[in-house]
């Protein structure tokens, strides 16, 4: 397993001490939810650092291309659906917001099965729409974690990408299915 890996896999092993730290905060407990913010930020850290690592020192990797966004995921997916249901949160994710993001998610994990299973390969690699619904997804968590008032601004921005980003993947989706069925038909 080379470094960039490495760095991706400490993202995923991070997230259930994310998690914790927001499962077990209270007012009482208000040090937990810097503890779960210091664990957020270096994991936003660690992405740039092992996409960062990989492109430069040739450490890409099939497991990078898996290992990579699933970290992302994980840590995004607890992060939305955690900030939208703790009860000491004065600012929190609406439903509505949660919805959408892992809606978008699972859309792009089915099409990607889909994908797999009909070519029986699939290359994974972030769009410019990808990277910015990323970027203020990321955005919007740490605003509801140090819980600005005006955090809202950075959920419907990650919202609008979300659903950018989402209607980006499918239409790419569908050009690679329709590139088999042609290729298919015409042998």
């Amino acid at each position: 397993m080379n470094f960039a890996n490495k760095i991706s896999t400490f993202r995923i092993l991070s997230v259930p001490f994310f998690f914790a730290a927001l499962v077990y905060y209270s007012p009482e407990r208000e040090y937990l939810r810097f503890v779960a913010l210091v664990i957020f930020l270096l994991g936003v850290i660690s992405d740039a650092v092992d996409g960062y690592i990989a492109r430069k020192s040739g450490q890409q990797s099939k497991a990078g291309l898996i290992l990579d966004p699933l970290g992302d995921k994980l840590l995004l997916m607890t992060a939305f659906i955690s900030l939208a249901f703790i009860d000491d949160f004065r600012i929190k994710f609406p439903l509505w917001v949660v919805l959408i993001v892992i809606s978008r998610d699972t859309i792009i994990l089915i099409g990607a099965l889909v994908i797999y299973i009909v070519k029986h390969d699939i290359v994974v690699f972030p769009t410019r729409w990808g990277k910015l619904t990323t970027t203020f997804q990321m955005l919007a968590v740490f605003n509801v974690l140090i819980q600005w008032k005006q955090a809202y601004l950075f959920w419907w921005i990650a919202v609008v990408f979300t659903v950018i980003s989402g209607f980006d993947y499918v239409m790419r989706g569908f050009k690679i299915l329709y590139a088999v069925d042609n290729h298919r038909n015409n042998h």
